[in-house]
């Protein structure tokens, strides 16, 4: 699992984007702790008021957790990185966020806390968390047997398709898949041992070696978008001078565009324009089938969940209808039948929450929840020992 934090401001922004429905198929907020709103935007902005009265201006830290990609992650062990990670930097029992994202049916997790301690007025510091962030994200690695990122078997072996998001915003920008174009100038460059050769190796795939800014190489692609060569490859500047020589022999970015323009056909164009039309009305029907799939997801959720408050309403009764009252508490108090008997229902509860929680679990999953989610009406006692 792939842990990235860091300390910020800004609560009303992150509110707004942990609560995102547009780019997420469910959004789940999982635990509020410690805050008196019950909602993240209230949440954050009492972190701020609190933060007033300290110079820290970066009051939250936000953590994100991202499993890898064809893993199935139980809840628990999203719980259980939180809670190391807390431990480690001296968050622990500082207000604290969950919220749970789904996007293609993956899951992911975001947990916020507020830096302030209300008690000494001061942030919470947080020396070296970005080796702490690697250090369990490897334990979380080696204890599910999942299979390690190469940076972690060697730092130098990193993967050349982690890049950072304007990277990944300018390639979304022409519609292409930004891994791919990646993948794409790497392989040139690996396979190419000289200009020429390179320039030929990317054109193949539609790019162009130009002349950028401050005298680098860059690439230029047919919708015109600039990349960095050494980024795009994963090596150094100077490793590319040392292979390339200086770019001063290139077009510069604009004569590179302009000869691209030019070798667009009219024909090419229009294929372009088909396949794009077919993609569109083929990507429309799609995403109405997504769509209906995804407001069926929701609507099943939301009926579990008020199945399941209807139900813990009526347990919740149930248990308090077993405490004796009046003068029979005065004397199961002093005899101790009072604390047996309230051991026995705190057991009984803890049952049943471990009992919606597999629910949800089992839904999540596409799996057939119980189908008796009426109130029981047997003793609590009775349930305790049936669940």
């Amino acid at each position: 699992m792939i842990l990235v934090g860091n300390a910020r401001a800004g609560g009303a922004g992150l509110a707004a984007h942990l609560m995102n429905v547009a780019d997420n198929e469910h959004v789940e907020v999982h635990e509020m702790r410690g805050f008196v709103s019950d909602h993240l935007s209230g949440a954050f902005k009492e972190a701020r008021a609190v933060s007033r009265a300290t110079k820290c201006k970066q009051y939250l830290f936000s953590l994100s957790l991202n499993p890898p990609e064809m893993e199935d992650v139980d809840i628990d062990v999203f719980e259980d990185a939180i809670e190391r990670f807390e431990h480690k930097l001296g968050l622990a029992g500082q207000p604290r966020a969950i919220v749970f994202h789904e996007k293609e049916g993956r899951r992911h997790a975001h947990a916020v806390w507020s830096r302030i301690d209300c008690d000494t007025l001061t942030a919470r510091q947080l020396p070296f968390y970005k080796t702490h962030l690697n250090e369990i994200s490897r334990d979380l690695f080696l204890e599910n047997e999942w299979r390690l990122p190469r940076g972690y078997i060697d730092p130098k072996q990193t993967n050349p398709l982690n890049f950072a998001l304007a990277d990944w915003q300018q390639a979304k920008r022409t519609g292409r898949d930004p891994r791919l174009v990646k993948a794409t100038i790497r392989h040139c460059w690996e396979t190419s041992d000289s200009p020429s050769a390179l320039s030929a190796a990317l054109k193949e795939y539609g790019f162009t070696l130009a002349k950028g800014d401050r005298r680098r190489h860059v690439v230029v692609d047919a919708y015109g978008q600039v990349y960095s060569l050494a980024r795009m490859a994963g090596v150094k500047t100077k490793q590319v001078r040392q292979r390339l020589g200086g770019p001063a022999p290139l077009p510069s970015v604009d004569d590179a565009q302009k000869a691209l323009a030019r070798a667009m056909s009219d024909t090419l164009s229009d294929h372009i324009q088909n396949a794009r039309a077919n993609f569109t009305e083929n990507s429309g029907k799609l995403a109405v089938q997504k769509s209906a799939m995804t407001e069926a997801h929701q609507a099943a959720r939301q009926h579990l969940r008020d199945r399941q408050t209807t139900r813990a309403e009526h347990e919740a009764r149930q248990r308090q209808a077993q405490l004796p009252r009046g003068l029979k508490s005065v004397w199961s108090r002093l005899n101790g039948q009072y604390g047996k008997t309230k051991r026995k229902l705190e057991a009984h509860h803890a049952v049943c929450l471990q009992r919606d929680r597999h629910e949800r679990r089992m839904l999540l999953k596409e799996l057939t929840p119980p189908p008796d989610l009426q109130p029981h009406s047997e003793s609590p006692f009775e349930e305790t020992n049936r669940f």
